[in-house]
Parts: C-alpha cells; structure tokens; sequence
C-alpha cells in the first residue's frame, strides 16, 4: 500500500483542480467542491485511485517489466528526471517524439548514434581528422540527441507501463501507448479525461510541490517491485514531507470528513462539522492564491 498522508497532499496542493469553467464533465465523480471558481478534488477518492496504482507499477517492476516516466511541463520535468534516475527506470521531460515507442526502432538507432557520438573527443582536432567546424556540428548533434534521447539510453525495448504527468499535454504519448496495448498510469486534473487511462490519479497537475511528491511515490512504487524482483525483503520510504504551509479551515475538514460522516450516522446530537461557505474570505483567497503561483496552465 502507497505510504501518503492526507496531510501531506493537502500540503503540496494536490486537491487544487482547475477554474470551473474549464472542467471535464467526466471528472464530476471525483470533485468535492468548488471554492472560489475552482474545483476541489476529493482526495479521499484519489487515495483509493493512488494505492490502485502503486498496487499496479509495483507487480509490472517485480514481474520484469519497465515504467517510462513521461513529464515534459516545466511543473513536472525536473521531478520526473530525478525520480526516475533515482529508481533507474527511463524517462522523458523534455520533447516527446513522435514515433517514440509506435516505431522504436528508428528511436533506438538515434540513441545508438547518440552514444557513439558521447565516446568522441570533441577537443582533439588533430587525431580526430576532422576540422573544427566538423567537430563543432558534431558536438552539437551529440548535445541535441542528449537532450532529446538521454533519459531513455538504457531502453532497450518498449516499456511495460506509462507514469504521465498532464495526459492533455502528453496526449501522443498516451495514444502511442494505447496502439500498443500499454497500461497508462497518469495524474488526471480536473480538465482531463480519467477513461483515456487504465490507472487514473486524481490530482493536481501543475502544482510542483504535488507533482514532485507523486511522481516520489510512483517511483516508490518500483524500488518496491525492484525488491520483489530480486527477493529481498524491506521498506521504502516515501522521503521527507512536503514542506507545511497554514491550512484553511475548510482544508483541515476534508482531513476529519469521513470520521464526521461516520459519527453522523451513529449519532443525530453530534456537533456538526464546521461549514466550509464559514470559514474566512482571507483563509479562502489564500488558497486561490496558492493555486495561482504552481499553475501555469494552458488555455
């Protein structure tokens, strides 16, 4: 089971979603409220879709199988890169390329020239036989498949599972892995389509903080399947908690919701819990304001 706190989500921002008007009817099921123009996530229900998905990323890992971590927003690029490193599965955050995995093959000798340019020695004009124009293109050749190919060097085939950060964004990804019959896990804010992937994680997609903690969890998840892979016995943890910030009251709520139904059912003179539309505009704007500073969203 994923090792995540409410707590900690509602630190990173992950039950941000979109303006109202930009919503996915489809993601009416997993959207609690709307405060302030936007809609709050029921992260209750993301817990579920989120112990769903490690479930899922850890038995393809432990069953020899590779998940490509796909994040190219600027949000989501540098979390995607580390995590993935870290748990040395592939990745891509900067440009997906058409073709990458629909015709892998020719993919696959643009990394193979990649690699035999990284053995050249761009500084040693006179043994090399080439001029330094000629060293200079190649180097630069070199520096583009780098960037392009880098985080898939070690790929030596199709991979068993997508993780996507922002599938409206990543949309060829996701449908190269659809002609291919390969599971997407993905995060979903409140503007996408949950029934375009097989794992959806009802989240934020533009908050850093969120981004970098999920994609943590997800690559968990495959250090997991990685120890179930070799045999060994033992935990991982999900590293340190998102940094704390003040919370409304009406955050603090979702935390004791499902412990206030439960007494409400038992009980008809418990006392109520606090309501939301009580709480202070400050507390309100606060949180608006937050999701106005880790979103960069496209129209």
């Amino acid at each position: 089971m994923a090792q995540i706190t409410m707590s900690q989500m509602l630190n990173a921002g992950v039950h941000f979603g979109h303006q109202t008007r930009r919503w996915n009817p489809k993601m009416k099921q997993f959207i609690l409220m709307e405060r302030n123009g936007i809609h709050i996530i029921n992260l209750f229900k993301s817990l579920d879709m989120i112990d769903a998905a490690y479930t899922f990323i850890k038995e393809t890992v432990a069953h020899n199988g590779t998940v490509l971590f796909v994040g190219t927003k600027k949000q989501a690029s540098e979390a995607i890169a580390a995590e993935a490193t870290r748990v040395g599965m592939p990745y891509v955050s900067e440009r997906w390329l058409g073709g990458m995995l629909t015709n892998f093959q020719t993919v696959s000798k643009r990394v193979a020239r990649m690699k035999e340019l990284e053995e050249m020695d761009f500084s040693d004009v006179r043994s090399s036989g080439l001029t330094k124009k000629e060293l200079l293109l190649l180097e630069r050749e070199k520096d583009k498949l780098v960037k392009q190919l880098g985080g898939i060097r070690t790929m030596n085939r199709t991979p068993s599972a997508l993780f996507v950060v922002d599938i409206n964004k990543e949309a060829l990804a996701v449908e190269e892995a659809h002609k291919l019959n390969i599971p997407v896990v993905a995060l979903v804010d409140t503007n996408c389509d949950p029934d375009s992937v097989d794992y959806a994680i009802p989240a934020n997609d533009d908050a850093i903080r969120g981004v970098r903690l999920l994609t943590s969890l997800m690559a968990d998840a495959v250090a997991e399947g990685l120890l179930a892979r070799s045999g060994k016995a033992g935990k991982d943890d999900t590293g340190a908690d998102a940094s704390a910030q003040p919370m409304a009251e009406w955050e603090k709520d979702l935390l004791t919701q499902d412990k206030t139904e439960d007494k409400e059912n038992k009980s008809e003179d418990k006392t109520e819990k606090a309501d939301p539309d009580k709480e202070s505009e400050a507390s309100a704007q606060e949180s608006q304001d937050e999701k106005q500073e880790t979103a960069d969203k496209n129209e």
